[in-house]
C-alpha cells in the first residue's frame, strides 16, 4: 500500500499534476483489500488491520508529495444515515488513521430522503470538526428509470426536477454549520444512451439527454462556486434582490442601521430560483431604508 501510492503520486508529481485531494478507497464501508482490510462489526483485529493498511496508504502519498502534500479524504456510502456513519468513523478514528475530509455517498433512492442527509452530514462535521463532501449524487432527469431508482423525494423526475434537485442538496451542504460542508460531486455527469450497452441507468441521471444535449442542471451545478454577491435594483416602491445559487443554504437578512448593538433579522418574504439564482422583491414603505445582507449557519 506504501509503494503503490507513493509511486502513484509521485508520477503525478513529476508530470506537474500533484492532486489537491486523495480519497483512500471507494466507499470503503465494508473496508478495502478483503479480507485483509475486510471490516463489519467492531471487531478490534478486523479495524487494527484497516488502520494499518490505511496509515500505509497514506504515508505513502506523503512520502512523494514532499512539504505540502495532498488533503486526505475518507469515503463511505452512508449519506443518509448517521448510525452508520458513526459506526465507521468512531472505529476508523481509534486506529488514529489521519485523515482531513469526510466523503459521503448520497443517492435519494438508496440512502433516504433529505432530512436524513441532512441529519448525517450536520451530525459528522459537528462530530468530527472536518469538512463533510458529498462524493457522490445524481438524479434522473427521467421517469423512464427503473422503479428501483425512484427517489421518493417529491421532486419530479424531469430536467426541472434536476435542477430542484441540485439546488436543495445545496442548500444541505451549504448550510452545514461552521461552513465545513466542502462541496459536491455528481456522479457520472458524462453518461450519455448508448444502444446495447448496461449503464445502469446513469444515462438517466447525467447532464445529457438521450440526444446528447446538455440538460439545464448544468448551468445550476455551474453556478455553484460563483462568488455570491447580492445584487439590488430599485424602483419606485419596491427593490429586487438577486443572488447565485452559490447562496443556497444561506439566509437573506435585514437591519435599519448598522450599528453594532443591532440584530440582523430574517427576510420572511418569498424567494423565487431560476435554476442559475434566487430572487425576491420587497416592498419600499415610510419606514427608515433597510440594509440587506446573506448569512450562513
Amino acid at each position: 500500500m506504501r509503494d503503490y501510492n507513493s509511486n502513484t503520486i509521485a508520477a503525478f508529481k513529476a508530470a506537474g499534476a500533484m492532486p489537491d485531494y486523495v480519497q483512500i478507497g471507494n466507499e470503503i464501508t465494508g473496508g478495502i483489500l478483503w479480507p485483509d482490510g475486510h471490516v463489519s462489526g467492531s471487531s478490534n483485529n478486523a479495524w487494527s488491520n484497516l488502520g494499518k493498511l490505511m496509515k500505509a496508504a497514506i504515508q505513502g502519498i506523503n512520502d512523494a508529495a514532499g512539504t505540502n502534500p495532498p488533503k486526505i479524504m475518507v469515503h463511505i456510502d452512508r449519506g443518509g444515515d448517521w448510525a452508520s456513519t458513526q459506526w465507521f468513523f468512531d472505529n476508523l478514528l481509534n486506529q488514529q488513521v489521519p485523515f482531513d475530509l469526510i466523503g459521503e455517498s448520497y443517492y435519494p433512492w438508496w440512502h433516504g430522503d433529505l432530512s436524513a442527509l441532512s441529519n448525517c452530514v450536520n451530525n459528522a462535521a459537528q462530530r468530527y470538526h472536518k469538512p463533510v463532501i458529498v462524493a457522490e449524487t445524481a438524479y434522473p432527469w427521467t421517469n423512464s428509470v427503473p422503479a428501483s431508482y425512484n427517489p421518493n423525494l417529491g421532486i419530479a423526475m424531469t430536467p426541472s426536477g434536476q435542477v430542484d434537485f441540485t439546488i436543495a442538496l445545496a442548500s444541505i451542504v451549504k448550510g452545514v454549520p461552521g461552513g465545513l460542508g466542502a462541496g459536491i460531486f455528481w456522479w457520472g455527469t458524462e453518461y450519455v444512451h448508448l444502444n446495447g450497452y448496461n449503464l445502469a441507468s446513469f444515462d438517466k441521471t447525467s447532464f445529457f439527454d438521450f440526444g446528447g444535449n446538455a440538460l439545464p442542471v448544468t448551468a445550476t451545478y455551474g453556478q455553484l462556486a460563483a462568488p455570491i454577491k447580492l445584487q439590488a435594483a430599485a424602483s419606485n416602491n419596491s427593490v429586487s434582490l438577486q443572488w447565485s445559487v452559490s447562496g443556497a443554504g444561506m439566509k437573506l437578512t435585514q437591519k435599519t442601521n448598522l450599528n453594532a448593538g443591532t440584530t440582523w433579522t430574517t427576510v420572511t418574504n418569498p424567494i423565487q430560483s431560476t435554476g442559475t439564482s434566487f430572487n425576491t422583491t420587497l416592498p419600499l414603505g415610510t419606514s427608515p431604508a433597510s440594509f440587506y445582507r446573506l448569512r450562513g449557519n
